[in-house]
């Protein structure tokens, strides 16, 4: 059988008011009414392969409950991506957040201890051994002394040469 075009007309204007009221109730006006005209556009291609005219409005249903369908997990997955990349930019907002944040901490600390190694570096050789053992490596004076075949006093003078080496060469970058 097929489907004359005035009778498609009458199918139309018959069918067109309750297949979009029933995709309103499934996706947004504006998406049911193209929802309904595609419906219709599809019956139209296939109005030769119409069997019998009863199966035209459950044709037509299913069309735009599938389509409505598509609409619907279309919109879930815009929403999703949209919801994504909402939390990674919220991520990356606290992550970055220097009031909330350790990484900003960490980099000056990394800033800060090159600072610290550089200026240590440029003391004098037995100034920075004598710094090194007594702070990095936790040891006594005396033990210090000890260990380079100096007196006390010695260690202690190297100590308070490089403490002032240190304080005005880490001053400027405060």
């Amino acid at each position: 059988m097929i489907l004359p075009e005035e009778r498609f007309r009458l199918i139309f204007r018959e069918l067109y008011p309750s297949l979009s009221f029933y995709a309103t109730r499934l996706v947004q006006d504006d998406e049911a009414e193209d929802i309904v005209q595609e419906a219709f556009m599809e019956l139209w291609k296939h109005k030769e392969n119409i069997e019998q005219e009863s199966h035209i409005k459950p044709f037509l249903y299913r069309i735009v409950y599938t389509r409505s369908l598509n609409v619907i997990k279309h919109r879930s997955v815009v929403n999703n991506h949209a919801e994504s990349i909402k939390k990674i930019t919220q991520f990356k907002l606290d992550y970055y957040n220097p009031e909330s944040n350790d990484v900003i901490g960490y980099i000056e600390g990394l800033e800060t201890r090159k600072l610290i190694n550089d200026a240590i570096a440029e003391l004098p050789t037995k100034c920075r051994e004598v710094f090194i053992l007594s702070y990095q490596f936790d040891k006594k004076n005396k033990e210090i002394a000890e260990q380079l075949g100096i007196s006390i006093r010695t260690v202690e003078v190297h100590l308070y040469k490089a403490l002032k080496a240190l304080r005005i060469r880490l001053k400027r970058h405060t």
